[in-house]
């Protein structure tokens, strides 16, 4: 039986920061500063842009517009706050685009 959160931790969360890093190094950022910004490794960016890791999800229209917004408020030096909600966000809208409407934690808000 596998449990929501380690769904969560093993295959949405690498999701989520494959696509923020990538979205960071398209507006410029390097790799090593990406990394800095999501509190990862150089060597982890470096695997999200090679598709090494996080390449497991579904990725919904409100997801990816998600996604968007997370990389514009990095960018422009959002609180890590901002992004945790941005990040549990992402997270309820790849489980409920797996899940016919469900999400992971069962609050669809």
């Amino acid at each position: 039986m596998i449990f929501p959160c380690e769904k969560a931790v093993w295959y949405n969360l690498p999701q989520i920061r494959a696509d923020m890093a990538s979205g960071l190094v398209k507006t410029g950022m390097t790799q090593s500063m990406a990394a800095k910004k999501l509190g990862v490794t150089p060597a982890a960016v470096s695997q999200y842009m090679n598709k090494k890791r996080g390449t497991n999800s579904t990725k919904s229209e409100p997801y990816l517009e998600e996604i968007r917004l997370a990389v514009k408020k990095i960018c422009d030096g959002a609180s890590e706050n901002d992004i945790r909600m941005i990040v549990c966000k992402c997270c309820q809208l790849i489980s409920q685009a797996e899940e016919d409407g469900k999400g992971l934690c069962h609050d669809n808000t």
